[in-house]
Parts: structure tokens; C-alpha cells; sequence
């Protein structure tokens, strides 16, 4: 379905703010008019959700420049390929339900049929990019209600298999790398900022999951009340703000720490370099201190884009995919360790 070795554009190291906005996310939760929703429908009716989600996106040409996939298809491994990749949800994976998948093959849209909703849309951007997101999403999404037809009412917008997601459907979140609060203990001060202003804050993979690297997702928590526009924008403006306490945080680590932050970031590239066993965590940790590096042009030898993608295939399910084969944590250690100097190799 997609090139084990290679990762998504949203991972190119391009876009506005990239050396603090990895990416930019916009997810629509939807579900159609006539279909019971969630584990109320039978296996019947999400059946028939998976085979009209996928008509669509054939009649639509979508499938010209992507790929789906059923619930046959969708193995434990290659559920947790997915995840790593952030192409689907941790209750995707682990859901019993008759299930479907469309990913684009640049990884840009993906579209999950039957987790908690019938459908959870997302586009994914390189760097603050919230209107590209939201256009790419949107566009799929028009497509779909005008075919299928969507479960809404005037007063509460969406109706969705979850309260909390009412009215517009809509999450939108970047995912950001701030090392230089983290250094400076700033952080928890910023991101209650952003949590004051009905934001919340979750670590690399989302709603309960462990903060790794420095790398935070910062999204809406309020989807009834707010139009679109209101969401996107009280999203952009905080990230931007918490971009420029960023920017000012490495400053004063450049002025102020200056060689404590260059060993920092020189040990680390020098341990990834020379390392014949790394954990998943630990390479994760370690290439965020590089990519700390080639953003302050510490490092100048390596883009970002090459430190984005290792952070994807140093990862379980992807360092075993691009090898076509299964290992066990000891031997995925030692192959993921090979990856990184082979990829880092001294120029």
C-alpha cells in the first residue's frame, strides 16, 4: 500500500515554521444519515459503510493517486505501521468493527472507515500550513456528503458517536518540537497558555500517549459553538505564538548556553553515528537533539527532512517493514542502530 522506505511529503522539511511546526493536521469525524452509528451498526451495516466510502473514492478518482484497504488487509502489523506513521488512531487498530482505509500515496489524506465514527478524515502539511490541511479535507468531504449523505441537524451541526465532537467534526492540531522550552522550563508555563484558550495539549501520538523528543500536539478541544474558521484560527494564532516563545527560547540557549547546547547536540549526533544498539526511545530522543541542531545551523551536513524521516523508520513496525522482516527486539536494536549510521554516515 505505501513504500516502506520512503515517508509522507508532510515529512519534507518544508512549509512556514518547520523548524518548529513539523506538521499540520485537520480531522473531520462524520458519519452517514441512514446507518446506525458505531457498535450500534451491525456487521451488515459497516459493511455496507466500507463498500460506499470506497465507491466513492473510486467514482471521485481518489483511488487513481492512493490506495484502500479492508479489514482483511489490515493486519496487526500493518495497523501498527499505520499508527507510527499517524495515518490512524490507536482505536482504529485495536477496533473490532468491519473496517476500511484510504491513504494517499504521498500520505497527505487518509481516510479511516468505521473507528469511532463512520469517518475520520484527515489531512496532513508539512509546516504551519492549517489552510492547505484544511482545503484538502474539505474538498474529500464535500465529495462524500453530497454521495452519501450525512448525519446532521440544524442546532447541533455533525452528529458524531462522541459528544465531544459535535458541531463541526473539526480537530485541528500541529504537531510541534519545542526543545528550547523544555531546556529552558518554560513549557509548562506556554502550553497553559494554550490550554487557557480551549486548547488542548497531548504527546506524540495523541490523546494518551507519552511525550518523546520534545514533540507535543496542541489541538481544539471545542468543536460545537465554533464555526471552522474560528477553529483554525484560534489554533493558528496560538501556535504561532507558542512558535515565537520557542524561537525566543532558543535564543537565549544560544546566547546564554551556547556550548552546553552544542555538546548536547554533538554528542548526540556523534552517539547516533557510532551507536550498535538503540532503542526505539532512545534514537527518537537523540535525533531530536539533532534536528534541534540543524535548525539553529549547529549541524549544517544534514535537512531537516532527513532527521524526519528517521524519526518515522527508527520506529518498531517501519524499521521492520523496510527490512521485509520480523525481529526480535534485541536483533531490531542492533538493525535500527545499522540504519541510522548508515544514514548519518560522516561527509
Amino acid at each position: 500500500m505505501l513504500a516502506a522506505d520512503r515517508v509522507g511529503r508532510w515529512l519534507d522539511g518544508s512549509g512556514p515554521e518547520i523548524g518548529v511546526v513539523v506538521s499540520t493536521r485537520v480531522r473531520l469525524a462524520r458519519n452517514l444519515d441512514d446507518v446506525p452509528f458505531g457498535i450500534k451498526a451491525r456487521p451488515a451495516d459497516q459493511a455496507r459503510v466500507v463498500g460506499a466510502v470506497r465507491w466513492v473514492l473510486q467514482e471521485a478518482g481518489y483511488l487513481d493517486s492512493g490506495g484502500f484497504v479492508d479489514d482483511e488487509q489490515l493486519t496487526e502489523e500493518r495497523g501498527g505501521f499505520l499508527l507510527e506513521r499517524h495515518l490512524v488512531s490507536p482505536d482504529f487498530v485495536k477496533s473490532g468493527l468491519k473496517r476500511g482505509l484510504y491513504v494517499s500515496r504521498d500520505e497527505t489524506l487518509s481516510l479511516m472507515v468505521n473507528e469511532e465514527d463512520h469517518i475520520r478524515l484527515q489531512a496532513l502539511d508539512s509546516g504551519l500550513n492549517m489552510p492547505a490541511a484544511y482545503e484538502a479535507a474539505a474538498k474529500l468531504d464535500e465529495r462524500l456528503e453530497d454521495d452519501l449523505g450525512y448525519a446532521y441537524l440544524p442546532e447541533y451541526g455533525y452528529l458524531t458517536a462522541c459528544p465531544t465532537n459535535l458541531g463541526t467534526g473539526m480537530r485541528a492540531s500541529v504537531l510541534v518540537h519545542l526543545p528550547g522550552l523544555v531546556l529552558t522550563r518554560e513549557i509548562e508555563k506556554v502550553l497553559r497558555g494554550a490550554v487557557s484558550v480551549g486548547l488542548v495539549v497531548r504527546g506524540l501520538y495523541g490523546e494518551g500517549s507519552e511525550t518523546r523528543g520534545n514533540f507535543f500536539q496542541v489541538s481544539n478541544q471545542r468543536t460545537l459553538g465554533l464555526s471552522e474558521t474560528e477553529i483554525l484560527e484560534t489554533v493558528t494564532n496560538t501556535t504561532r505564538q507558542i512558535v515565537e516563545h520557542e524561537h525566543k527560547a532558543r535564543e537565549y540557549l544560544v546566547e546564554h548556553l551556547r556550548v552546553e547546547v552544542e555538546d548536547k547536540v554533538f554528542r548526540s549526533l556523534a552517539l547516533l553515528r557510532s551507536a550498535r544498539i538503540l532503542s526505539s526511545g532512545e534514537a527518537i530522543n537523540l535525533l531530536a537533539n539533532v534536528r534541534l541542531g540543524v535548525a539553529l545551523g549547529v549541524i549544517n551536513e544534514l535537512k531537516t527532512e532527513v532527521v524526519n524521516r528517521l524519526l518515522v523508520l527508527v520506529r518498531p513496525e517501519n524499521l521492520q517493514a523496510m527490512l521485509g522482516e520480523r525481529l526480535k527486539p534485541e536483533e531490531r536494536d542492533e538493525r535500527r542502530a545499522a540504519l541510522v549510521r548508515d544514514t548519518l554516515v560522516q561527509p
